[in-house]
């Protein structure tokens, strides 16, 4: 049995000897009309069962004539290329034609494909591929099939290589830098006095110094004062960063897919970028996620391991089948953080009336920190909506594509007058245009 597994199992007759079967079977049969043919035909057979064998003891002579490695990332970037490589090595002394698939997971598996190469002798061969996955979570890639041939072609050994790895799919990670670059300026030009709207108060320890008339007594440290035998008072300055909150909407009306992306992915991948960038600036970044209940609350902190929770906050993050909940946001938000910052909400309202049902919410939340409210426009009613064919049918989508592009404009009409700062985006372009606003507050001093 171990015999039959080891070198029977893996043994496929290739494509090119079942055509040289059927030629000489064509001249067996033509042989009984014209018996000189049968001779040379048995002596073809015999040669091809000599050169079958030959091929097989080729393939076989070593236990892993082709060994295989497959590289992986540490972490997959969601929604954006990854690479993923495969090292090919001949371990024989003569080139083998080699075709390569690997089990790709479940989440890529229309991208599983045969991959040929022919690997010469002592030679090793890099495969590289680019992978885009839209799905968070756990990717696992099983076994490397390898089908082998050996220059005379006759016979097939299919080899099973590579163990099981996982590799986990994080928010759009691999974008990063490319936004990050926006958030450098000449750190001089925000250290001037600037006038903030402030709810709460924030205070950053500077130094301590000596007691002069008209400190603060309450700020007198009484440890210093021990050690130098003189009055000592810790002194304050106003703190400059500003907390900035990406507060994500995970309810149903976030599980629209565009190019394979759901909503709730493109705001997880918008937070990511925009709360590095604010970091790079010297802000405060923090989380909120909400959907008929508060799921995730990351205080806005500054410091060096922040943006490493925010990942792995955002990695787990999924949308519910629920309603969202603005009333249960709006006090865990005045609750939380009474300090005045900028909240960016990212969400979907597709009509009026759902607009309206939490407007005095919003209004709520402005009128204690700068509410930045990003939703999303539907590029396929765009798309209805330039149809340009005539029939009823189309006239009638077209209206309606229409109807709902102009209640979208109202939203954003609305929310400026009732005092609220708006995004409306195609979902590609989020990132950006939510990065752009926030520098673009930044610069005009608003936070």
């Amino acid at each position: 049995m171990r015999f039959y597994k080891k070198f029977i199992r893996p043994l496929y007759l290739s494509r090119r000897t079942y055509f040289v079967l059927g030629f000489l079977a064509l001249i067996m049969v033509a042989a009984f009309g014209m018996p000189f043919l049968l001779v040379p035909a048995q002596l073809c057979v015999g040669f091809l069962g000599i050169l079958t064998l030959l091929d097989y003891l080729l393939l076989f002579v070593k236990s892993t004539p082709v060994s295989v490695k497959r590289v992986l990332p540490e972490r997959f970037s969601n929604g954006d290329p990854n690479p993923v490589s495969w090292a090919l090595f001949n371990h024989t002394t003569f080139p083998i034609h080699t075709r390569l698939l690997d089990e790709m997971p479940v989440q890529l598996a229309q991208l599983r494909k045969w991959t040929t190469k022919v690997l010469q002798p002592g030679k090793e061969v890099l495969v590289e591929e680019e992978v885009r996955p839209v799905e968070r979570g756990i990717y696992v890639f099983d076994r490397i099939i390898l089908l082998l041939k050996s220059p005379l072609g006759l016979v097939v050994r299919r080899v099973e290589a590579g163990a099981p790895e996982e590799v986990k799919v994080y928010p759009s990670y691999l974008e990063i830098r490319k936004y990050s670059l926006l958030a450098f300026s000449d750190a001089r030009s925000e250290t001037g006095n600037r006038a903030i709207r402030r709810i709460g108060h924030s205070m950053e320890f500077e130094q301590i110094k000596e007691y002069v008339l008209g400190d603060d007594v309450r700020a007198v440290n009484w440890k210093a004062t021990a050690r130098r035998g003189q009055l000592m008072v810790n002194h304050y300055t106003d703190e400059r960063a500003q907390q900035v909150y990406c507060v994500i909407d995970k309810s149903r009306v976030m599980k629209m897919s565009f190019a394979g992306l759901t909503l709730l992915d493109y705001a997880i991948n918008a937070s990511l970028m925009l709360l590095r960038v604010a970091l790079l600036k010297q802000d405060k970044a923090g989380l909120l996620s909400f959907s008929d209940k508060i799921d995730t609350l990351l205080p806005a902190e500054r410091r060096g391991g922040q943006m490493g929770l925010v990942l792995e906050t955002l990695y787990k993050e999924k949308t519910g089948f629920r309603e969202a909940d603005y009333e249960r946001l709006y006090a865990t938000v005045k609750r939380n953080i009474p300090q005045r910052s900028l909240l960016v909400l990212f969400t979907n309202f597709e009509s009026r009336a759902s607009l309206e049902r939490q407007l005095p919410y919003l209004q709520s939340m402005a009128s204690r920190h700068l509410l930045l409210v990003v939703f999303f426009e539907n590029p396929e009613l765009e798309g209805m909506a330039s149809l340009e064919d005539g029939s009823v049918e189309t006239l009638y989508k077209q209206t309606i594509a229409r109807q709902f592009i102009q209640e979208k404009r109202w939203m954003v009409r609305e929310l400026q007058r009732k005092g609220i700062l708006s995004v409306l985006c195609a979902p590609e372009a989020v990132t950006i245009q939510t990065v752009n606003k926030y520098l673009e507050l930044k610069g005009r001093m608003l936070i």
